[in-house]
């Protein structure tokens, strides 16, 4: 982007009052597309659609810099994003680099639609659900918890809780001779094993079958 366009670009510091914002990482500017003004993106949001949609506000990462996309479309499963103001290929090489970040969702909207962030759920406990199918004792705020969520992993068909086990549990002997011990398990976000979400309260629960956690 040239010094001119830089100078045109919306800012927090350009008298305005811009108000507080929670922003999440949505995209890294890629290379550039043609000589249009066009740039590859590389996606970290499940919402592309909504994201880069014509018309949407990203930002940059201190919410003091504005972007309007202008027009998005795909190609070979890569987004391709025309932002205002970056017309031609020397303004979109520029951007290179450079990452985006979006506007969070309304978390009552979020709840109502028991939708959740990554930032939400790390943290949280992970409890036994009452009435598991594994018949065992439902966790409890005074009972140790399976262990902590750690880590939210983009799966194939679903996300993948990360947890790490409060107590690791020895699974085998390697080919070394060294015990084999499993510190986390892998739990599929989807209600069925994940019934419970409470963030007030730091934790939720899980139903899970056997197999699924070492140890259980």
């Amino acid at each position: 982007m040239t010094d001119e366009q830089m100078d045109n670009a919306p800012d927090a510091t350009d008298g305005i009052d811009h108000p507080e914002r929670e922003l999440l990482r949505v995209a890294r500017i890629g290379r550039a597309q043609g000589m249009r003004g066009e740039v590859t993106v590389q996606v970290f949001t499940d919402e592309p659609e909504w994201r880069f949609e014509p018309g949407s506000v990203l930002w940059s990462e201190d919410g003091g810099t504005e972007y309007v996309v202008e027009s998005s479309r795909t190609f070979k499963k890569r987004w391709i994003i025309k932002l205002e103001g970056c017309d031609d290929r020397d303004a979109s090489e520029a951007l290179n680099g450079t990452m985006l970040y979006g506007e969070a969702d309304d978390p009552e909207d979020m709840l109502e639609a028991d939708e959740w962030y990554p930032k939400d759920l790390i943290g949280l406990e992970a409890r036994l659900a009452e009435g598991n199918g594994l018949g065992l004792p439902a966790g409890s705020p005074d009972a140790e918890p399976i262990g902590k969520v750690v880590d939210v992993i983009d799966g194939p068909a679903q996300d993948l809780l990360k947890i790490r086990l409060t107590h690791p549990v020895t699974t085998g002997t390697g080919k070394d001779g060294e015990p084999v011990v499993e510190k986390t398990a892998l739990v599929p976000f989807v209600a069925e094993l994940v019934p419970e979400i409470d963030p007030e309260g730091g934790f939720l629960t899980i139903d899970p079958p056997g197999g699924l956690i070492p140890g259980l």
